[in-house]
């Protein structure tokens, strides 16, 4: 069995990677990064570092590498001959992949059983969007799709925080680790990858982890920064920041439990395991690191004012949520663009077009006029006045 997989970055490498290798197949690494490109092709193998809860060392082989730019030609043969295509490369960069992985297909020889593949991002439906971008490359129809390849939907967790200099190809990771799949788009013929799961409605597990993980992880970032912290395991430290997080966590549990019918128990569960994963010290993850990009974590549909909004739908005042949202604003490091983005936005324009166009609310919403007043009292910070 064979995968072809992009993106051979750290998630690449200590998350996908490792999880198709353990399920037996020979992992191909397509990369455009030339440097470690080449150094994953002169390695035998690399090690996974599990740190947490039951550490343990993994080791990967059985793998080779492409350089994506320089190796184009050869690349379309290994997608025509795989089983798998997986991505790790970032929602934004699935339409630079497309056109090798759509001319990888259309090489597959007739009689062949589908091309499986799935996108393994940080984003709501990724896979979708990949299909998209293949589908609408020169010479591909749903015709020459058809038959050809399937295209499912994933939901993947795993914190992998910045590795310490010199490791080399090892990789540093958490223990924790969750890889939704949607079997519907297989029919009879799911992959078998002992470390995934596989669902029928994969709606419920993307929402739950955005809105628990990526939440309550920005949430320790900016109420941390806020508190003059480094790390996030020294945020998740403060007693004060912990109380403020498990808040915030309190209000997207309500949500999640009454929209997916998840137990109370068992988001509970969930939520405790989570915040167990942020104090894990062995994650030497930065209050900066997580934070960056508050623009797009402030927008409609993200982890911030997606449960906010909804909680306001339902007649909630999200006052944990609000307070997150705050801090969020309140976040600004010189390095971040987005930071300072934010920033320009807020010194001019006035509060309700800051609002809109920061959050994508509309003015009439049941948050709107919340978030506004929040705008506004930074404003009045950021100009020395009184709100």
């Amino acid at each position: 069995m064979k995968a072809v997989h992009f993106g051979a970055g750290n998630i690449g490498r200590g998350f996908v990677g490792l999880l198709l290798h353990d399920a037996g197949y020979e992992v191909v690494f397509a990369d455009v990064a030339e440097e470690l490109i080449n150094r994953l092709k002169e390695a035998d193998s690399y090690a996974v570092h599990e740190v947490g809860e039951n550490p343990a060392v993994r080791t990967v082989d059985n793998f080779r590498a492409l350089n994506s730019n320089a190796q184009e030609a050869e690349l379309v043969q290994e997608i025509a001959t795989a089983d798998i295509v997986t991505t790790a490369v970032g929602p934004h960069i699935l339409k630079f992949v497309a056109p090798v992985i759509a001319k990888g297909i259309v090489a597959r020889e007739p009689g062949m059983a589908p091309l499986q593949v799935m996108a393994c991002e940080n984003a709501i439906n990724a896979t979708d969007i990949l299909a998209k971008e293949v589908a609408s490359q020169p010479g591909v129809t749903a015709a020459v799709l058809d038959g050809k390849a399937v295209f499912a939907n994933t939901a993947v967790d795993r914190i992998v925080p910045n590795q310490e200099a010199g490791q080399g190809l090892d990789v540093t990771v958490e223990t924790f680790y969750e890889w939704v799949i949607d079997r519907t788009a297989f029919g009879d013929a799911a992959p078998v990858i002992p470390g995934a799961t596989f669902v029928d409605d994969l709606s419920p597990y993307i929402e739950r982890k955005l809105f628990t993980v990526n939440t309550g992880h920005a949430s320790a970032a900016y109420f941390g920064f806020e508190a003059g912290l480094e790390k996030i395991s020294e945020a998740m430290a403060d007693q004060d920041v912990a109380e403020d997080v498990r808040a915030v966590l309190e209000e997207t549990k309500q949500l999640l439990v009454a929209k997916h019918e998840f137990s109370n128990d068992e988001q509970e569960a969930y939520v405790r395991k989570i915040l167990a994963r942020f104090t894990n010290p062995y994650l030497p993850d930065t209050v900066n690191r997580v934070g960056r990009a508050p623009l797009r974590k402030l927008g409609r549909h993200e982890r911030f004012i997606g449960p906010a909004a909804e909680l306001a739908e339902r007649g909630v005042v999200p006052e944990a949520l609000l307070g997150a949202i705050a801090s969020a604003l309140r976040f600004n490091d010189p390095a971040d663009a987005e930071a300072t983005e934010l920033a320009a936005i807020l010194g001019s324009e006035n509060p309700s077009d800051a609002t809109a166009r920061i959050t994508g609310l509309e003015p009439g919403h049941p948050l709107f006029d919340a978030v506004a007043t929040l705008v506004e009292e930074r404003q009045a910070e950021m100009a020395g006045t009184p709100a």
